[in-house]
């Protein structure tokens, strides 16, 4: 089916049944695959500005909305959170994909959606040519780096991983607890965003990706830190400059050539939601990483 997104309207949409999930995909243009992932608490919507322009340069793009989030929906939640986890979160891209007919693709991950990006990185890496890892850190690493301003600033992370108590919270006010500007994201993506918020289905799921994060996947992450697991492929780590990643952390590229020996990256000059705040800088970094030529 088309798309019915001013932004997306050479785009098109459909569902992929992964075992217990049904995933939401936009989908357009012709030559190389790269799959963009959002973060919470969008949706594929949040590319609405950059996909565009990779499209304009010369690439397949590919836009789900992650398992749970916005139009996709996942399983009952369990006490171990599996159904949730970044493991189960990249066998759907993987799928979706072999879906649309690449077995092999670029892939770009912004905040929780670059967890997904390296989980598929090192669990599939015969599937991933390249990967871009946008206002992240692996979260293992986030956890053993915890500080005050840390837990000051990422309190959400934790308060998101207590039972029931947030879905009560968030549900009894959704539009004020997740603040968006319709101005500054675009209309439609914030009427799909403002949708998705709304839903106590999908608020249900994005907390239990939370609730992954500090449990299964941390534990997946420690598993491969002690194997010597690394990502394969080139990596790119792009970073907001008025967000707090580098005021944390420092340097985002030293923590990451822990887990990728062949990784570049810089900052680029906006807030946190950098698709919607400056997608002509992070569309031109992309399609220079994927456009470069491959390596030996």
């Amino acid at each position: 089916m088309r798309v019915l997104f001013e932004d997306f309207e050479d785009f098109e949409a459909r569902r992929v049944r992964v075992g217990e999930a049904s995933i939401f995909v936009r989908y357009g243009g012709q030559g190389p695959p790269v799959v963009l992932l959002h973060g919470h608490p969008r949706t594929s919507a949040t590319w609405h500005r950059a996909a565009p322009l990779l499209v304009q340069a010369g690439l397949t793009v590919v836009c789900p909305d992650l398992r749970g989030y916005g139009r996709s929906t996942g399983p009952a939640p369990t006490a171990d959170h599996a159904g949730y986890s970044k493991r189960a979160v990249a066998g759907d891209v993987v799928e979706v994909m072999r879906s649309l007919g690449h077995t092999r693709f670029a892939l770009a991950g912004h905040d929780r959606g670059g967890a997904v990006a390296l989980r598929l990185a090192l669990d599939h890496a015969d599937a991933v040519s390249r990967v871009a890892l946008i206002d992240c850190l692996p979260i293992s690493e986030h956890l053993s780096r915890i500080t005050t301003e840390f837990a000051t600033q990422w309190w959400h992370w934790f308060f998101f991983a207590q039972p029931d108590i947030p879905e009560r919270v968030i549900n009894a006010d959704p539009d004020r607890w997740y603040h968006g500007d319709p101005h500054s994201m675009g209309q439609e993506n914030h009427d799909e965003f403002r949708a998705a918020t709304r839903n106590p289905d999908v608020v249900r799921a994005m907390l239990e990706d939370y609730r992954a994060g500090l449990t299964v996947d941390r534990r997946h992450e420690e598993e491969d830190r002690a194997a010597g697991r690394r990502v394969r492929c080139p990596a790119l780590v792009l970073w907001s400059l008025r967000d707090d990643l580098e005021d944390l952390y420092g340097d985002p590229l030293r923590i990451w050539r822990r887990w990728a020996p062949d990784v570049r990256g810089h900052g680029i000059d906006s807030g946190h939601h950098v698709a919607e705040e400056a997608p002509q800088a992070l569309a031109s970094s992309l399609a220079d990483f994927l456009a470069a030529p491959p390596e030996r």
